[in-house]
């Protein structure tokens, strides 16, 4: 196709897409809703699903002791934990090390709990020579006495997991139900333009225009349509990841992990919702099209 002919289907285009007025304005507005929801699900469980491989990779086994274990004991099962096959490295915390950490973490609240007021254990952190032997380490580990508990990161990594194929059942059922909106919403528009346009096209017909000379305004507008409907989203999701990138980095840093930083990972994102904000406009138009347009 000439580029003389392209650019005057694009001009036609969204000439339509103004003729169209509120309902291309519903059409945009199922597109904004549909692709900000699912660019949320996708900025999560990319960064869900990286951290969780974080989590998994940490070869830490976090012991909490007894409060009422006296040092000795505590001696004894330190050395008792050293002697575990697949054990590297065993490390104490006392519970005022624990505390200050939260503090520092989150908040000088905290501080009330110092001194006999403090609720927290002492902590033996269990470092293992690969992470395939975590999870038996911690077993054996949880086997001996003055042991409270005694967790690994995979334990988090499964929880993590499991709340995220829920979120990914119903963020799906939501996404299905928002792109056939968005689809009935473009396929009508479109077809409001074939019928305005209808005398137009049968003479382009009888002076023996193609199928697809006649086509290319329609599909045009749909994927203008759809590309117009991810503005919104793009920026509002590009902005809210930056804060809440600026806001948790310090902590996830403090406890060994990470978010995508934001750059190459939101031009992914932002490519990806533009590149389904056509799928979807297009989609819309040869649904229509194909009902209502029969070249």
């Amino acid at each position: 196709m000439k580029l003389r002919t392209m650019w005057r289907h694009i001009i036609e285009s969204l000439r339509s897409i103004k003729r169209n007025g509120w309902m291309t304005f519903a059409a945009v507005s199922a597109v904004t809703v549909t692709l900000f929801i699912v660019g949320a699900l996708f900025t999560i469980i990319f960064n869900v699903n990286n951290v969780s491989k974080q989590i998994e990779k940490d070869v830490k086994v976090r012991v909490e002791i007894d409060v009422k274990t006296s040092r000795n004991k505590e001696n004894t099962l330190r050395k008792e934990i050293s002697k575990i096959s697949g054990v590297k490295k065993v490390s104490f915390s006392s519970k005022k090390n624990e505390l200050d950490k939260i503090t520092k973490t989150y908040n000088s609240n905290f501080k009330m709990f110092s001194g006999d007021a403090n609720p927290l254990s002492d902590v033996f952190i269990v470092e293992t020579t690969s992470p395939n032997k975590t999870i038996k380490v911690a077993k054996e580990i949880r086997q001996l006495d003055n042991v409270k508990t005694a967790q690994y990161g995979g334990e988090q990594a499964k929880r993590l997991f499991k709340f995220m194929s829920e979120v990914q059942l119903w963020g799906t059922i939501c996404i299905v139900i928002l792109i056939a909106i968005a689809l009935f919403l473009i396929s009508n528009v479109i077809r409001l333009t074939i019928l305005s346009r209808k005398s137009e096209i049968e003479a382009m017909r009888l002076v023996g225009a193609t199928s697809w000379y006649i086509r290319w305004p329609f599909l045009l507008e749909g994927a203008e349509t759809g590309i117009l409907g991810s503005i919104i989203p793009i920026i509002v999701i590009n902005w809210g990841y930056s804060v809440v990138y600026q806001q948790t980095v310090n902590g996830l840093m403090n406890a060994g992990y990470s978010l995508f930083a934001p750059g190459m990972f939101l031009f992914q994102i932002d490519l990806l919702l533009i590149v389904l904000a056509i799928i979807i406009g297009s989609l819309g138009s040869l649904v229509s099209m194909r009902r209502f347009l029969k070249i």
